[in-house]
């Protein structure tokens, strides 16, 4: 099921920080009671290789978010625990030491499910008992979204387990909703902040062209 243009699920979900707080966060209403957008990106296991690389990415992008007025928000199905864990174990042993965003702790998979983002492709059903069992671990693709101060989604992607995530993009892509909130115009192929736009028109593709 696609998010994009409709409202994030109106969800709470645990949450631990790096001060070892346990509490709930609620996506949606960190967006609309904030008017902030917000970054969403999941990640499949605390505790693993290319994680800790993609957590480390956007803490050094965070104050680039604060400045375009965005939450960054990161998840996976762990329980808050092992997030404390992580987060006190040092970068050059794995760790996320350092990491001051919040991340949700969906271990009993309510938003992924959702979301639709669980990778249960190897699900298996068995007819003589009834029993439906999983192979694997059953955790969340990278799976991101991005929601603006109305609590709409407005990007959704999602990567295989092996692939990283490029945190720049997601900053153009922020820079190019907010262009198209503040100017009414559209941006084309490779836009980014500064470069020209389009009117939402035949003749504004075709002046677009004509000069690029």
């Amino acid at each position: 099921m696609a998010f994009v243009g409709k409202k994030f699920p109106n969800l709470n979900v645990d949450a631990m920080n790096d001060m070892g707080d346990t509490f709930k966060v609620n996506v949606l209403e960190e967006a609309v009671n904030n008017k902030k957008k917000v970054v969403l990106f999941w990640y499949p296991k605390d505790f693993t290789f290319v994680c800790p690389t993609e957590l480390h990415a956007f803490q050094e992008a965070m104050e680039e978010f604060k400045k375009r007025n965005t939450i960054v928000i990161g998840a996976s199905c762990d329980t808050p625990e092992v997030h404390f864990a992580w987060l006190n174990t040092p970068k050059d042993n794995g760790g996320i030491e350092g990491v001051t965003y919040p991340i949700l702790a969906d271990s009993n998979r309510n938003l992924s499910s959702i979301l639709g983002i669980l990778d249960i492709t190897n699900e298996k059903y068995d007819e003589e008992t009834g029993i439906v069992t999983v192979e694997g671990d059953n955790v969340t693709y990278r799976a991101t979204y991005l929601i603006d101060e109305e609590g709409t989604v407005f990007h959704e992607g999602i990567n295989h387990m092996p692939l990283g995530r490029n945190v720049k993009e997601y900053l153009r892509l922020i820079d190019a909703y907010t262009h198209v909130q503040e100017k009414g115009e559209v941006c084309p192929a490779n836009w980014e902040e500064g470069k020209d736009a389009m009117q939402p028109n035949a003749k504004g593709t075709a002046a677009y062209l004509a000069t690029h």
